[in-house]
This record gives structure tokens, sequence and C-alpha cells, in this order.
């Protein structure tokens, strides 16, 4: 076991400690990103020569669901931060440095999402615009931005020039009063607003060459790094409702042994129960197994040579997505089968549904757009889709 995943099974209590605070706050605690931080987890994809790991990625995805299980707002600021270093690793040194030069643990924030707009200008771009969903941005000192670069009358010329633009935090604001959800509350999940900042061109990069792997090159020595973005990014988006799934199925633990229904079925012995519990278990296993099967496959083709191809994209975010739906049905038919007692706002079954049901929502674990970008590869129909593959 890694180091920074024994760290955080140790500080599980601190970690539950923080959970209510952060929801109440609606931003990740300090106590808890200390916590996240001295664990050396969000370094752990993070370049060697800029102070990382250069992990396995399955260690990190296994230190992504430690955290999840015991906070998971906590666990999905540490699958969503956590990612970031593997795509600074491989921008221009001169980011790295600018980033990682002064303090290897800084983090940065995201969102991907194409809602700005830039302007080419001498050495680079002005960018404009506001991102929903920045997680755990309140704990970064850089983002990460998508947004599309436009001409004049703001119009894209053929295919858009879609490109993630980084800055560091004084070039942005963020919006305070902007997160008002049903679950993972403490991620703090904010907006981001710029009004026509300038961006140097160094500090940018093209998502689909990104995607794509054109850019593996640079580091093309580490296999880590010749990994696709998408699936990636997708994978510890994967393993934060993973790890939050744990969390669930434990706390339905401590739930069922003292439920006794109206007719007086205890709920240990209660079969419909144990089938939910068993179904569930099962699935999650088989989910996380399923991910991490795909990924050591992967490093192994990379290590003989092999070129990941589009259509090995599309097929691993099927079935990272199939992955995840199978457990969130199946925690659905738990809850389903748990009584009234269960939604409760003084028991705590319900706030873990409900924080994994919002991570449901994310488009990394969203199955109709990844499904049918598959089958439209799959039989060549010619139709493009812009997903996360």
């Amino acid at each position: 076991m890694h180091d920074s995943i024994a760290y955080i099974h140790a500080a599980a209590d601190v970690l539950r400690a923080e959970r209510e605070p952060s929801d109440l706050g609606g931003r990740l605690t300090d106590a808890a990103a200390k916590a996240l931080r001295d664990s050396g987890g969000v370094r752990l994809l993070q370049a060697a020569d800029h102070g990382g790991f250069e992990s396995d990625p399955r260690v990190f995805l296994e230190w992504v669901r430690a955290v999840g299980r015991y906070n998971p707002s906590a666990g999905w600021i540490a699958g969503v931060v956590g990612v970031h270093p593997w795509e600074i690793a491989l921008h221009d040194v001169r980011v790295q440095d600018e980033i990682y030069g002064a303090d290897p643990d800084t983090w940065t924030a995201s969102p991907y999402a194409p809602q700005g707009r830039a302007s080419a200008t001498e050495g680079g771009f002005v960018l404009s615009g506001r991102w929903q969903y920045s997680t755990g941005t309140d704990h970064c000192e850089w983002v990460i931005l998508g947004g599309i670069v436009v001409n004049e009358d703001r119009n894209t010329r053929g295919l858009p020039d879609y490109r993630h633009f980084i800055l560091p935090r004084g070039d942005y604001a963020i919006v305070d009063d902007s997160w008002h959800v049903m679950g993972l509350q403490g991620t703090g999940s904010k907006d981001i607003v710029i009004e026509g900042s300038f961006v140097p061109e160094y500090r940018t990069i093209n998502h689909f060459a990104l995607s794509d792997g054109d850019f593996a090159a640079r580091r093309a020595c580490t296999a880590l790094y010749q990994f696709p973005f998408g699936c990636v990014f997708s994978a510890a988006i994967a393993a934060g409702a993973f790890g939050i799934a744990q969390g669930t199925l434990d706390a339905y633990r401590d739930y069922v042994r003292t439920r006794v229904s109206v007719g007086g079925v205890v709920g240990v012995t209660d079969p419909f129960q144990q089938e939910a519990l068993a179904e569930a278990e099962a699935d999650l296993g088989a989910g996380i197994a399923h991910v991490d099967a795909m990924l050591g496959a992967w490093l192994d083709r990379i290590a003989a040579g092999e070129t990941i191809t589009r259509g090995d994209r599309l097929k691993f975010r099927r079935n990272q997505v199939r992955a995840v739906q199978r457990v969130l049905f199946s925690v659905d038919k738990l809850m389903s089968r748990a009584g009234s007692a269960a939604v409760w706002t003084t028991r705590p079954l319900q706030q873990w549904w409900r924080d994994l049901r919002t991570g449901g929502t994310h488009i990394s674990n969203v199955m109709d757009t990844a499904y049918t970008a598959w089958a439209n590869d799959e039989f060549e129909t010619g139709v493009q889709m812009m997903t996360f593959h």
C-alpha cells in the first residue's frame, strides 16, 4: 500500500469529522484539505521532476476511493484536483515551473467545459467567460479552464479551436455564492469569472490533441503520460463515485444492524435487504476491478510500443460508465429496500445516497453520450460527438 493511501486510512476520523462542517460551509474545511495535502495523494500523478511520484494510475485511484469512503466531498476533490497534475506534466515546462517551482504541493482547479471565449493577441490570448463547477477551487492557486478561440465576430471558423487555458489565482475571480446543490456541498464547486485576462500561448493546450495523445511524445519514456486525457480524467471521476459508494455501503451496514421493520423483521436477517447489499457490494467490486484491469492492460500495451486508438478510448469510456451505472443502480435498489427510516435527515444514509447520486450526474459518469459515441464509432456512422474520451 502506498504511503499516501495508508495516511488517508489513518486520518479516517479526521475526514469523517470534517464532513458535516464542509457541507454546511459549502467548501472543504481547512482541516480536511490539510489531510489530503499531507497525504501526498495529489502528487501521485505529478511529474517526478516537479516534485511528484509519477505513480501507477491505479494507485492514484485507490487513494481517491479511500478519501471518498470517509468524506464524499473530499473524495470528489481528490479525484478532480488530483488528476490535474497529470495534464500539467504534458504542458510546456515553463507552466510546470510556474505552478510547482515554489511549492510542489500547489493545487490546480478546473473546469474543462468550453464555456469561455478567447481572442488571439500577440503572444497568446485574451480570455473571458463564466464557468460552473470549479471543484475545490478555494484551496487552489491555479485553474485550468476550457475555452474556444474565436474571431472578431465571435463565431468559430470550421472546427472549434478548443483549448485548455491555465491561469494563476490573481487572473480570475471565484463567485462565492454560486454552489447550491443537494449533494457534495462540501466540494465548493463554485463559479469562476474572467473578464479579459491575458493567457500566454505556452499556458494553453489543444483539447483534441491532448485527447488524441499528440503530446505523449514529450514524455514517451513514461507510460503514465501516454494515456488518453479523457480516460484518465473519467477514471478519476469514477473513482470518486466508487469511494462514495463504499462509504454508502459502510453506512448501510451500520443502519441495517439496528433496523427493525414494522413487521418486526430485523434488518440483518431480512432476505431482501441481504440481497440488495450483496448485489451492491458485488457490483462495486466488479466496477473497481473493471477500470483497474483496463488501465493495467493499457500499461502493458504502451510498454510493448502499442498505440491507444480512438476505438480503444471509446470502449474504455463505455465500460467505465457502465461500471459506475451498475453501482448507482445497485445503491438505488439498496435504498429502496431500506425503508422510510433511511430517509430521515437525522440519519446519515440519505446524505451518502444524495452525494453519490450528485456525483452520478457528472458527464464522465453519464451513459448517453459515452454509449452513443462508442456505437457511432463501432458502426462507422460518421457521426462525431464532442465528449470526454
